[in-house]
Order: structure tokens, then sequence, then C-alpha cells
């Protein structure tokens, strides 16, 4: 079948990080799951802090300080913006008194707009204004810092309607 839409080829540097996107827009998915089959609250949050300290964050950490560092001009800049945008949503999790699905729902929103600029935009341009040696020292330093392994293991499925009831 033919979709009519081309696979994004990426540099083997740059691969982790996509692979972990796809597991990012894979929570986000379990998320509007979890929203479409009326599951509470209270067990959805737990998981996106689960996902935040286990996968996200250290991915950012690793962006910001591997991949961003040699090249600081205004796509960098976007992309760290939006890395402290997505990090104060899901500190705002912490407010018992504003939470509510429409921020899961945001939260989501926002991690898939945010992927999209990197793999769309912010990464092309990265692998074009980089020079080959410094990508490849990217990649070495990403497979070299295995600070976490996307795993999700969480215990409670509530993205399954099985699980929701």
């Amino acid at each position: 079948m033919n979709t009519g839409i081309k696979p994004i080829k990426r540099t083997e540097s740059l691969l982790k990080l996509s692979r972990e996107h796809h597991f990012t827009l894979l929570f986000g998915w379990k998320i509007r799951q979890g929203i479409k089959n009326n599951t509470g609250f209270e067990r959805m949050v737990p998981y996106v802090h689960y996902f935040w300290n286990n996968h996200i964050l250290p991915h950012f950490m690793e962006e910001e300080e591997i991949l961003f560092a040699p090249a600081d001009d205004p796509l960098v800049m976007k992309a760290k913006q939006q890395h402290k945008a997505i990090q104060q949503l899901v500190e705002s999790f912490a407010v018992q008194d504003s939470q509510s699905t429409d921020q899961l729902r945001q939260l989501a929103d926002e991690l898939d707009k945010h992927i999209r600029f990197e793999e769309r935009e912010l990464f092309p341009h990265l692998e074009k204004i980089l020079k080959a040696d410094q990508l490849a020292l990217i990649g070495k330093k990403l497979n070299a810092s295995a600070s976490h392994e996307v795993k999700d293991d969480y215990a409670d499925a509530f993205w399954n309607l099985k699980s929701s009831l």
C-alpha cells in the first residue's frame, strides 16, 4: 500500500532519538485512549510522572546536553523553549485544584507537536549544518549515554478499554 508519505531518512547518529520519539508519540496515544475510555485523572497522572521521569526528562537532557550543544541557533532555541513548556505542563499536574483531562490532552498534543517539529525541521536542519565528524561524535555520545532504555513497563494499562472499566 502506497500512502504517498515518504519515510524521513535519518542519519545513523540521530536514530536513537528518533526511536525514543516513537515511544513518546505512543505515550500520547495512551493518554488519549485513557481519556476516550473515561479513565479517571487520578489513574493517568501517575503514568505521566512515570513516563516523564523515566523517559521524557532523560531524553530532553540528552538532546540539550549532547545534540544541541554545537548549534545555538533559533531552531535549537525553539526546541529548548518547547522542552521548558512541556516540563511546566507536567509540573502543573502537581497542583490538585487545576487537574483536568484537558491538561492531559494538551500535554499529548504539545508532545506530538514538539516531536514533529524536531523530526521534520530541527533534525534535518542539524544534519545539514553540522559536520559529519560532529554528527558521528554526537551519535557516539548518545549511544554511550544509555542513561535510559525505552521500556514502558507501567503496571496499570489504563489505555486498554478492558482495564479502564
